[in-house]
């Protein structure tokens, strides 16, 4: 006798919510915690907007009680007289100045900064990536104050031989042209604040690296490629937006720099072609420098300038966001 043996039937598979139900759901959040939570971060989130649009506020106010009697032009002036009677005062030279500083600082510490952080994550032993790790978030801890100190008194006497093989190398440009005297210059304070972001950057571009996908890296390894390849291929691409965004981490700090500007720089109200000559300034460093002895006038007059650079400030790290959603492929989300 036949005996026919049939399996039985698979269980249905249980439904699933949709998309729009799971949307639904999480707005929905039934349980206290879950709406104290979304209670707190929406807060959150709505104070920053209402701090910001206060401080935008508030500068701009003030920086229009004194524009309206400013004799110079705002953008092109190369004075700086607000305790006058009318006032003639500029953000020519401050724009300049806080500007070079920043891209020179840049240009030096995020290479070094993204070189570091590869050595630490991909070439450094364990113990001696943790060693130097420590000496980096170390210099990351120091105050401005003490950078400013060490710049003034160790830094720029040291700076003669570099200027004066850039004189003799690069003299030619006018850029690099030095003709003596303290090197109290816009370079020497670019390279203090490299010096002063580098910390920052690094950090987080090796804690970027760190999260690169391990199974990548095999895979690349796994068809031939070397080391360098693999980082090329598989680690930089996915730390990219995070690169970006310790830059501008470093880019904001150099940009808001004062005292440690204040006490190496040499201020005057000059735009010099060269960047080995002493003098002009920034934005935070006139700021520090001229607030104690302003009357009323005076520092409102420092108001606008903070202003300008409070704008600069937003279109910078708008910018950076730019890039960041430009190049969403390469987030650590998308991996």
């Amino acid at each position: 006798m036949d005996i026919t043996t049939q399996s039985p039937a698979p269980p249905a598979p249980a439904d699933r919510p949709t998309p729009a139900q799971q949307k639904r759901a999480a707005r929905g959040a039934t349980r206290p915690g879950d709406r104290i939570f979304l209670g707190l971060s929406r807060g959150s989130g709505i104070l920053l907007l209402v701090i910001m649009a206060a401080i935008a506020v508030f500068l701009t106010y003030r920086a229009s009680l004194v524009l309206s009697k400013n004799e110079g032009n705002f953008l092109t002036t190369f004075e700086w007289n607000a305790t006058a009677t009318p006032p003639v005062f500029g953000i020519a030279v401050l724009a300049f100045g806080t500007i070079v500083t920043s891209v020179i600082a840049m240009l030096i510490a995020v290479p070094v900064a993204v070189g570091i952080a590869l050595f630490l994550t991909h070439y450094a032993p364990k113990k001696l990536s943790g060693t130097i790790a420590y000496v980096i978030d170390l210099l990351a801890a120091v105050p401005s104050i003490v950078y400013g100190l060490w710049g003034a008194l160790f830094l720029v006497p040291h700076m003669q031989g570099l200027f004066s093989w850039l004189d003799d190398y690069f003299g030619w440009t006018g850029i690099f042209e030095y003709q003596g005297g303290a090197p109290r210059t816009l370079l020497t304070v670019g390279i203090l604040l490299a010096i002063m972001i580098l910390p920052i950057i690094t950090n987080v571009s090796r804690e970027v690296f760190r999260q690169a996908p391990l199974m990548h890296q095999e895979a690349a390894l796994a068809l031939g490629a070397t080391r360098w390849e693999v980082i090329r291929m598989s680690v930089i691409p996915f730390g990219r937006s995070g690169v970006i965004s310790a830059s501008m981490l470093g880019l904001g700090r150099a940009l808001g720099e004062t005292m440690a500007v204040a006490t190496v720089l040499s201020p005057d109200f000059l735009i010099h072609a060269s960047l080995l000559d002493p003098g002009g300034g920034t934005f935070a460093q006139n700021i520090a420098a001229k607030f104690s002895e302003a009357n009323d006038q005076g520092r409102d007059a420092l108001i606008a300038s903070g202003l300008v650079l409070f704008v600069i400030t937003l279109l910078v790290n708008g910018a950076a966001r730019l890039i960041i959603a430009r190049r969403k492929e390469y987030s650590g989300a998308n991996a």
